[in-house]
Order: structure tokens, then C-alpha cells, then sequence
């Protein structure tokens, strides 16, 4: 049974942007997807502290759906692989960040902003 995952890669930001792509499809071929495939490219940017003697990096994240029998030989693929300075494999259970907020709060919360901006002044 197929389980959802979300792959953060760091490539060489020397890379072509083309040649991303082309190993983004080439690492998520070995995996043989069955779910849909979505692929973020983030760009260029610096990295938080230098890995070897990068500074800056290029981000891709990607989510998909795959058996799990396949990862170790993606995963040792990617390790192989000298463009990726960096990458980052989990199962993808939900979104993160704060769960959205209902009718009855967002207008609680508009009026405890009013009520902020009342008391600046």
C-alpha cells in the first residue's frame, strides 16, 4: 500500500535549473509514483550555516505517494548523488502550521484587533 511522503532536496546552486528537474524526475522514476506528484521549487538561497564550502543551495519539495519497498534504494541514490548537498525524507501525515480558524474566531479575532488599536491611541 502506497504512503505518502514529502522529500526536501538541497542541490548544488550551481546546478542549471533544468538539470533539477531532470534529477527530481530521475530519483522519483526509481521510486515508480503511483499517487500524484507535487514538485516545489523554492529557488536559490542561503543556506542557514555553509556545508563544506556552499553558502547557498537550491531547494525543491516535492510530495508523492510511493511504496515503501522502494525507498532505500532512492534514498541510497540520492546519498550517491554529488548535486545534492542536503536532503530530508518523511511521511507526510497533514499540514503544518495552525489548523484554520473558524467564522466565530476570525471575528473574534478582527474585534481584539480593533479593540488593540483603540487602546494605542
Amino acid at each position: 500500500m502506497p504512503r505518502p511522503y514529502e522529500a526536501v532536496y538541497v542541490f548544488d546552486s550551481t546546478l542549471e535549473d533544468a538539470a533539477v528537474t531532470e534529477k527530481v524526475d530521475r530519483f522519483h522514476q526509481l521510486l515508480g509514483i503511483t499517487g500524484g506528484l507535487k514538485v516545489d521549487h523554492w529557488g536559490r538561497r542561503q543556506l542557514a550555516y555553509p556545508i563544506g564550502s556552499k553558502e547557498n543551495g537550491y531547494y525543491v519539495v516535492a510530495r508523492f505517494e510511493a511504496e515503501s519497498d522502494g525507498i532505500p534504494e532512492y534514498e541510497r541514490a540520492l546519498k550517491l548523488d554529488d548535486g545534492i548537498i542536503r536532503h530530508l525524507l518523511t511521511i507526510f501525515e497533514h499540514e503544518v502550521g495552525a489548523p484554520p480558524m473558524s467564522e466565530e474566531e476570525l471575528e473574534l479575532a478582527r474585534k481584539r484587533a480593533e479593540e488593540d488599536d483603540e487602546d494605542e491611541e
